[in-house]
């Protein structure tokens, strides 16, 4: 047996001995490195040895070749592999030791004018030593975490892919594992690392290998001019056999002060509610399967000081950039560390990484402020901005959306009608929704056939195109490709082109099942008729709607399809763009069910509720403003009653709500007596003078939800110079204070002097002096009046003004413009 084993050593080093001598020089001689370059080199030597030995001792393991005993070679071949598994250990740590003994820091310090983040990069796997206030100098040696009885002889560090493998005790980053189980707990180790200044900040790229389990992950960390953090990480299978991945995810290490989390949740016509509490011991999770970023699980959390506000205290916000399946999960350690993990969920084998192949991570979007949540958003704000297709958007035109307004009642004279008086009030854009296509009379029928219903538009579209080019507005069109009702000619056809799991009877929603994008005839099919719609009609515009969830959405192998179908919406998306580049797209999801940072790099605009109602619009619009700039948050004006709550609301409180995001219509102006359509038309014409402001500044949020119990609500937008401000003062319901509290404006400039002015969006004055008041605050009185007072910046945010006492659901605007 001896001499077998010796016979397998002596051949399997006569094999790698030539490209081991070929660098005798770098590894034998020297035992030294000279260069990144070098140092590549000899690893990929070693890996390739690795390869070519296993394949031998594979052969060698036959039993019959030269005699050799089966077992026997097994032993030799796993004694060879973990012999060069320990060379290239060691290799790696003198390539570390040489490196940081040459100058090379294994702490790396990404910094903006506002943010830093010290990271180590010595495991390979990048580890977040410390994000948010900006620091100078780093100290020559940073402080380590206590070890303590009852755990491990050192303490983990939390990477942005935290392992098991390292006696990591939270939920593991990478998940996952080979046929067998095998190679279900991987530990990585460094190879190299780089840092690359680009137009937009700073990119650390770091690469990590197991050489064991034959995976390898580049960690991608980059912090923009203005602070924004952006983590990718790239899984690769250097392996020969396919790896299954059930997890991959961005962790997050926060500061010990992070006390308290900000989590929001929903449901259909009641989007972003923001939720508040102590960051408890154990984890909190949100998990979202419903195929989208959904209403319900937005993919968005906030890490807070305890008592952070607005415009106080260390905030950090975490967002995941992808359109589906998601999850979030905020846990507090044992030893009191504190992490948020963030990224893709995957179904059960939904995700299998072949070999060469690699999967990467969702981007995970971090912002950080010190002085609270506000400034915090505009981070948020900025990076859509960046990843829009037009970064420099036009003025963003008035809408009218003719759903609310006829809904699947289409007649082609009564639409031109409601384009000639919307024309007449300003409306700029007129949108045909749903209804137009062939069959569709109503919610159980038509979708997948996009063609336009010769039972409706004999004439076909360009009738009504026409008209509304005649009257000086852009013309869109309402579509929903991702579906396919089984009422449909396209189903009849092709019933194998939807998601469902075999053997089952497919469960409808909204009467439609979910077109499978993956397959490429369905896809072609979508992609065909959406080009000839476009290219067979001058179309500006093309709202992008999505109404149902992913509920047993398999391929046709049986696997698991969000993943697969996301993939192939971005990219059906990304190819109408470039057959239509000058084609504006917004996404809907039922309303809001689908926003995220991922899809805001294809779209111009997105639907933020179904709802019009503009009570919950304001706190709608609240949360969203947390995340997304106003310019791409659709919001209308609806109805007078509202059609999802059955509230009655006035034009100026309506209008007042609309202002702050991508106004648009949806109601029947043909119905409107003559002195709504005048108040409309002045509603309009604000949007229009501050349009320029209100999508050009920093949207700004003041405390006045919590001051005031939830009775109050204020926010508004700030000029990039400070000078101009439009800002709202709502009154929810009453309040159970005689009077309001004041209004205090944090952020503006301290010594310049501001003029308040009272913008109106009516006449009606009484809409904010109710009667049972005697007399309302100076500064409002004197604005109404005509002589606006005047109050320096610093006043404004140290006092503020005395909000005004108001009938419940009105609002006031106000204008600060400074000299």
């Amino acid at each position: 047996m001896i001499a077998a084993i010796q016979h397998h050593f002596a051949a399997f080093i006569g094999h790698c001995r030539p490209a081991i001598d070929e660098r005798a020089d770098l590894i034998g001689l020297r035992g030294f490195l000279s260069s990144d370059t070098e140092w590549a080199f000899a690893r990929s030597i070693i890996r390739r040895q690795i390869r070519s030995a296993l394949a031998m001792t594979n052969n060698m393991n036959g039993g019959a070749k030269n005699g050799i005993n089966t077992n026997i070679g097994l032993f030799a071949r796993t004694v060879c592999w973990h012999l060069l598994i320990l060379a290239e250990i060691r290799l790696t740590m003198t390539h570390c030791e040489y490196k940081v003994g040459r100058g090379v820091n294994m702490i790396q310090h990404l910094k903006s004018s506002t943010v830093s983040v010290v990271v180590d990069v010595s495991s390979g796997i990048p580890t977040i030593l410390h994000w948010g206030q900006t620091l100078a100098d780093l100290p020559q040696t940073w402080g380590s975490f206590p070890v303590t009885f009852g755990a491990m002889d050192s303490t983990t560090p939390i990477s942005v892919v935290p392992l098991h493998g390292d006696a990591f005790t939270g939920r593991p980053g990478l998940q996952g594992h080979r046929r067998g189980g095998r190679h279900w707990s991987p530990r990585f180790s460094y190879v190299s690392h780089e840092v690359i200044d680009d137009l937009h900040g700073t990119l650390l790229e770091c690469v990590a290998h197991d050489l064991i389990a034959e995976l390898e992950i580049v960690s991608c960390l980059h912090l923009s001019n203005d602070g924004v953090l952006t983590t990718r990480c790239i899984l690769r299978n250097v392996g020969d056999s396919p790896f299954m991945l059930d997890a991959f995810t961005v962790s997050l290490p926060l500061a010990s002060h992070a006390e308290d989390l900000g989590v929001f949740g929903g449901r259909w016509t009641r989007e972003f509610e923001l939720q508040k509490f102590r960051w408890p011991y154990g984890a909190w999770t949100s998990e979202n399967r419903l195929g989208r970023s959904s209403h319900e699980h937005p993919s968005y959390v906030w890490a807070l000081q305890s008592g952070a506000t607005e415009w106080q205290g260390e905030v950090w916000g975490i967002h995941s950039a992808w359109s589906a399946n998601h999850v979030i999960y905020a846990e507090k350690l044992p030893d009191g560390r504190r992490y948020i993990q963030c990224g893709e969920l995957f179904h059960a084998g939904e995700i299998c990484v072949y070999a060469g192949d690699e999967f990467s991570t969702v981007d995970v979007i971090g912002v950080y402020s010190d002085s609270g949540m506000t400034p915090a958003s505009w981070g948020f704000h900025n990076e859509a901005r960046r990843r829009s297709p037009r970064f420099e958007l036009s003025a963003r035109p008035v809408h009218l959306n003719t759903w609310e307004a006829v809904y699947f009642n289409h007649d082609i004279e009564r639409l031109k009608e409601l384009a000639t008086v919307g024309a007449a009030v300003g409306i700029e854009r007129f949108v045909l929704d749903d209804g137009w296509f062939a069959g569709r009379r109503n919610d159980r029928q038509g979708l997948g056939d996009w063609w336009v219903s010769s039972e409706v538009y004999p004439d076909g579209l360009n009738p009504l195109i026409d008209h509304v080019r005649a009257l000086d507005m852009q013309f869109g069109i309402w579509v929903e490709p991702e579906m396919v009702n089984p009422d449909s000619d396209l189903y009849r056809a092709h019933p194998e082109w939807v998601l469902a799991t075999e053997g089952y009877e497919p469960i409808l929603g909204r009467h439609q099942l979910v077109l499978d994008l993956w397959n490429a005839g369905a896809f072609e099919h979508v992609l065909t008729q959406l080009d000839a719609l476009l290219r067979d009609h001058d179309i500006d515009y093309v709202k992008w709607d999505m109404n149902r969830w992913h509920v047993q959405g398999s391929n046709p192998d049986g696997k698991a399809g969000t993943h697969d179908q996301t993939v192939a919406l971005y990219a059906l998306l990304d190819r109408l763009r470039e057959l239509h580049p000058s084609v504006e797209f917004e996404s809907c999801a039922s309303g809001g069910g689908r926003i995220d940072h991922a899809i805001l790099s294809r779209v111009e605009r997105v639907w933020t509720s179904d709802s019009n109602d503009a009570l919950d619009r304001q706190l709608i619009q609240r949360g969203a403003s947390m995340l997304i700039p106003p310019e791409v948050m659709g919001s209308h004006i609806g109805a007078e009653r509202s059609h999802t709550t059955g509230r009655r609301h006035s034009m100026s409180f309506r209008g007042a709500t609309a202002l702050f995001g991508h106004l648009g219509v949806e109601s029947d102006v043909t119905q409107l007596r003559d002195s709504e359509l005048e108040q409309l038309r002045h509603i309009i014409g604000v949007y229009k003078k501050y349009r320029y402001l209100l999508h050009g500044g920093d949207t700004v949020r003041f405390d006045t939800f919590e001051l005031t119990a939830g009775t109050g609500l204020s926010h508004g937008v700030y000029s990039l110079d400070r000078c101009q401000a439009l800002l709202a003062y709502c009154q929810l319901s009453s309040d159970v204070s005689l009077t309001p509290p004041m209004w205090r404006l944090p952020g503006l400039l301290e010594d310049a002097l501001y003029e308040v002015q009272i913008v109106p969006l009516t006449t009606a004055t009484s809409v904010i002096v109710p009667g049972a008041v005697v007399r309302q605050p100076e500064w409002l009185s004197e604005a109404l009046r005509g002589a606006p007072a005047t109050f320096t910046g610093r006043y404004l945010e140290v006092v503020g003004l005395q909000a005004p006492v108001m009938w419940p659901e009105t609002a006031v605007l106000v204008y600060l413009s400074c000299s």
